[in-house]
């Protein structure tokens, strides 16, 4: 339900350089889908499975302090293809208990902005207080943060040495 001209304020914040981050479901959000320029689809049900999510990259900075695996003992069920360009990263991959893989922590480079989608994170499940999801997500706010930020002026605000200013 998000305007689609809120969505292009998004896409164009992380093309400028704003970092963003994508959970769970938000595969299918309007700004995700234009970073990405596809359907990002994917297969999916909600059926109690518990998921390994192997961290593939351990010397990431996003991955730092995460065990080789950890385990989500009930989580919704993604799994491939899931319909997005190829990551530049793939930093984790999950498999569940009925069998599914998906790849369920990527990165994306995007203009000057950096994108993390990372797929845990189902309402109906306790996901967000597992330790290790906890840790992911603060990395990951870490790292997609911009690390060159324009100065912005205004001729309406008045700073402390503007002497120029007029109401």
């Amino acid at each position: 339900e998000v305007p689609d001209g809120v969505a292009t304020l998004v896409r164009d914040a992380v093309l400028d350089g704003m970092g963003a981050i994508f959970l769970h479901s938000a595969h299918h959000s309007k700004p995700f889908k234009a970073l990405m320029g596809t359907s990002c689809n994917l297969t999916w049900r909600e059926s109690n499975d518990s998921e390994i999510l192997w961290v593939i990259d351990p010397a990431h900075p996003i991955t730092r302090g995460i065990d080789r695996f950890f385990r989500l003992e009930c989580e919704e069920t993604y799994g491939e293809p899931f319909v997005i360009p190829n990551p530049d990263r793939v930093l984790l991959i999950g498999n569940y208990s009925g069998g599914e893989v998906f790849r369920s922590g990527v990165l994306y480079d995007r203009g000057n902005g950096k994108i993390f989608y990372f797929q845990p994170g189902h309402e109906s499940y306790p996901t967000f207080y597992n330790e290790s999801v906890q840790r992911i997500i603060k990395n990951a706010v870490r790292f997609v943060a911009p690390t060159y930020r324009a100065t912005i002026t205004c001729p309406h605000v008045r700073t402390v040495d503007d002497e120029n200013y007029v109401i």
